[in-house]
């Protein structure tokens, strides 16, 4: 699901950086549809033009960082 959109995010970031940083992206397929300021701006428009499922919304920045989060916890799983 939407494979395709991320795996074109991550292989053309350094352009898409050049040209629309800072702005979340709207994607579908292996073509950017829209740049947006705001992400609910961004969610409105590509729910409309594609339908839900059919598009990705991803924060425009440089490195991994902008698609990667770690999330820490406290929790000790037995062996």
């Amino acid at each position: 699901m939407l494979e395709q959109e991320f795996q074109y995010y991550k292989d053309h970031q350094e352009e898409l950086v050049k040209a629309y940083d800072g702005k979340v992206l709207l994607i579908s397929g292996e073509e950017v549809k829209g740049a947006y300021a705001l992400e609910t701006e961004a969610y409105l428009d590509g729910k409309k033009r594609f339908g839900l499922g059919n598009f990705l919304l991803q924060h425009c920045s440089p490195g991994k960082e902008s698609y990667t989060r770690k999330f820490h916890n406290r929790i000790i799983i037995p062996a």
